[in-house]
């Protein structure tokens, strides 16, 4: 009997991480992506654009489970991802296939520092977090139709291997092990919620293993909340050596965030004004998961970063 084929479509850090997880799993994984390359063992590259739906459709014919972890710039995003959300819906709805969507939290806005669940009203002021409760409006309209069964896997900040675009990500990291100064943004001492991206990973291939979790939002498993001030001392003691930081209290150019990227993230620099805390117990209850404990995922993802850069270049 053939595996059942899943189909990754991106190969940033959460789709190759993805990948990853379901070959452990046993699936005959294909990803997708502009190029068609991927350093992966065991994969089949398809090179597509996926904002052409016919493009998008040969992409995933065959695919019992479509995973869409498609991201683009954020100068990008209010034009591209609805875009790519149609063409990526007429896709699964031909192959007849599951729809699982790496989400994120902007559809909920402010929250006055109020615990984030699924229950938790979208009330986005932000024009990339209003799009974001657009698009996810519509998968859920999706799935109700009957038109295609949707899961949407929500995650907060990424960190983790491969993961460098992220506040913890090349701007902590890296400086951390060579003794130069990090970033971080806003309030330090707010509790913040930060999602491993092996655990995403592992989220969204529970959700395509479960046809019974489609048609909702789920949060992905997230390690309970800690200040970010908190974060730093761990990977300070993880490195073993005190960690510098410079802390923008507004938004602005620094580092690997241009003044392009910063001017499109200044509508969502609230995340770092008021605590930003992520509750995945409804997830954990229902699957019977845990996320990786915080200390243990940083030590990964240190030891990750270590090995990353002494690798040459090439």
């Amino acid at each position: 009997m053939t595996a059942e084929l899943h189909v990754v479509l991106g190969t940033g850090p959460a789709g190759t991480t993805l990948a990853e997880d379901l070959l452990r799993r046993g699936r005959t994984v294909r990803t997708v992506d502009r190029r068609g390359t991927t350093r992966l063992d065991g994969v089949q590259p398809h090179a597509a654009d996926v904002r052409d739906p016919r493009a998008a459709a040969s992409a995933v014919a065959g695919a019992a489970v479509v995973y869409h972890c498609v991201n683009v710039p954020y100068e990008q995003q209010v034009e591209v991802m609805p875009r790519i959300q149609e063409s990526v819906l007429v896709a699964a709805e031909a192959a007849g296939a599951r729809l699982v969507v790496t989400d994120t939290l902007y559809p909920y806005g402010p929250t006055g520092g109020e615990a984030m669940t699924e229950e938790t009203p979208w009330r986005a002021v932000a024009v990339k977090g209003r799009m974001r409760a657009d698009l996810d409006g519509r998968y859920l309209d999706a799935h109700q139709s009957g038109r295609v069964r949707v899961t949407l896997g929500r995650a907060a900040d990424f960190f983790g291997p491969r993961v460098f675009n992220s506040s913890l990500g090349a701007a902590v990291f890296p400086a951390a092990l060579t003794g130069e100064t990090a970033l971080a943004m806003g309030d330090i001492d707010l509790p913040h919620s930060y999602s491993y991206i092996r655990d995403v990973a592992a989220g969204l291939a529970l959700l395509g293993e479960r046809p019974d979790a489609a048609g909702r939002v789920w949060h992905l498993p997230t390690a309970p909340a800690v200040s970010t001030r908190r974060v730093h001392e761990l990977i300070a003691e993880l490195t073993g050596r005190p960690l510098s930081v410079d802390v923008l209290s507004e938004p602005g150019p620094w580092g690997p965030f241009d003044d392009v990227f910063m001017a499109e993230y200044a509508e969502l620099f609230y995340q770092y004004l008021e605590p930003q805390v992520m509750d995945s117990s409804a997830f954990e209850r229902t699957f019977g998961v845990r996320p990786t404990p915080l200390a243990d995922a940083l030590a990964e993802t240190v030891a990750w970063y270590r090995t990353t850069l002494r690798a040459p270049a090439g």
